[in-house]
């Protein structure tokens, strides 16, 4: 069977845009061998932890009621532990987001009076609501407890100023500060694990006992380290982006050190009983079978990505990162200048996906966000970012975020749909 011919007649997709997708596709093959490699050292790295730590299907056995004892529940803690470098986690279905888990991380090592900075900028949207940036009072936010807040802006380029988190360093006490790995709704770079090593260098030479909580969302097994290994004290993200593999149908983690991960357990259940205690109720074995998928599924979601770079930008888009550029998390920007382009943009990734294919999507009032979002989400998980997804707040310049994709093939035909709707549309 010739796919060409198989596309044409089932997708309605044009020799224009099958021809535009090849020739973007042989210009990133030197960057999958690349992406291989790391997908190959990252599997050796979870099958090390999972043999180290005796995995085995008694760990998959359900636990109800207060589930005391849950071998499966613990000793996935210890093998989250051992692939990111830290000395604890916390890995539990009961997480509901990446949000959820970094406010438990916020909410766990803050104090009235405390100080926490944002050293990476303005924070993801949703973040905004549980520190109280700009929020009434009353609500339970960070501001409500008395936590105060400052956030140092990006530089132009959109690095970390040095000079200026040293001056807020130097000029009071903090207690925290938060780092976002991802760019969020941002025109920004991701930052590498080393990267993020280096800032929280520069902030413990200042200030020694700051506490350095990573926003590690959309960033895992994309390199063979994480920001724990760089001595970050707590990371945190959700199962149902890189993690999970695909798999996991909801959860989050917390990893770093043990005194940090044991007051975000104190947090999440009560102090006093922490890790103890909660039911696995049935999930241990898909959150084990995700996590030991996601190395080549966050594989598969990076070649996506940069296909979808290369061919936005030959149709004449702007986007980030470019792609021959190294990677740091699965997240691709395209800058469509038009909120008709973007909403085509998202519309064709929603027709391409193996789910609810038959949906448009709508921009709509999202929880948590401060504009109106438009979201592509044709997902077997409900918001899962490691399936092929894209999401974009409807406002100026208008800039799409696609991530994910189970495999690569059937991100390749969302991106083909994608680009379908927009022939002719590119300035």
């Amino acid at each position: 069977m010739d796919k060409y011919n198989f596309i044409q007649k089932n997708f309605n997709i044009s020799k224009e845009t099958l021809k535009t997708v090849d020739e973007a596709e042989e210009e990133i093959k030197e960057q999958f061998r690349y992406i291989d490699n790391i997908a190959e050292i990252n599997q050796l790295r979870v099958m090390k932890a999972f043999s180290d730590n005796r995995v085995s299907d008694s760990h998959f056995t359900a636990t109800t009621g207060y589930g005391y004892d849950d071998i499966g529940r613990d000793t996935l803690d210890r093998v989250y532990a051992d692939i990111m470098g830290a000395e604890d986690s916390l890995v539990r279905h009961n997480f509901i987001s990446g949000t959820h888990t970094i406010s438990t991380a916020l909410f766990a090592v803050l104090r009235p009076g405390d100080k926490l900075v944002s050293v990476t900028g303005k924070p993801y949207d949703t973040l905004e609501e549980v520190i109280g940036i700009e929020e009434e009072d009353g609500n339970g936010s960070l501001k409500d407890f008395d936590v105060e807040y400052e956030q140092v802006d990006l530089k132009n380029d959109g690095t970390p100023d040095f000079e200026q988190i040293k001056t807020v360093l130097i000029q009071s006490e903090v207690k925290a500060v938060t780092i976002q790995r991802s760019k969020g709704y941002g025109w920004r770079p991701t930052y590498s694990a080393k990267e993020i090593g280096e800032l929280i260098h520069f902030i413990k030479k200042l200030s020694p006992d700051t506490i350095c909580i990573v926003d590690n969302c959309y960033g895992e097994f994309v390199e063979t380290e994480e920001p724990t290994l760089y001595g970050a004290d707590l990371i945190a993200g959700s199962l149902i982006k890189n993690p999970g593999g695909g798999i996991a149908p909801t959860g989050g983690y917390i990893a770093g050190k043990k005194k940090y991960v044991e007051l975000c357990a104190y947090r999440l259940t009560s102090v006093g009983i922490g890790k103890e205690a909660g039911a696995s109720l049935g999930f241990n074995r898909q959150l084990y079978q995700g996590l030991f998928m996601a190395p080549h599924t966050v594989a598969q979601a990076v070649k996506a990505a940069i296909l979808c770079g290369a061919v936005f930008e030959k149709m004449g888009f702007e986007v980030d990162p470019k792609p021959s550029e190294i990677r740091h998390d699965i997240i691709q920007s395209i800058k469509f200048g038009s909120p008709d382009k973007l909403t085509a943009f998202c519309r064709g990734i929603q027709k391409g996906a193996p789910v609810d294919s038959f949906v448009t999507p709508e921009p709509w009032d999202m929880p948590g966000y401060n504009s109106k979002v438009i979201m592509a989400a044709g997902a077997f998980v409900q918001g899962a970012s490691i399936e092929l997804s894209a999401d974009a707040p409807i406002k100026p310049p208008y800039i799409a975020y696609m991530q994910g994709g189970l495999t690569y093939e059937s991100a390749k035909l969302g991106i083909m749909v994608a680009a379908e709707n927009l022939i002719g549309k590119a300035e």
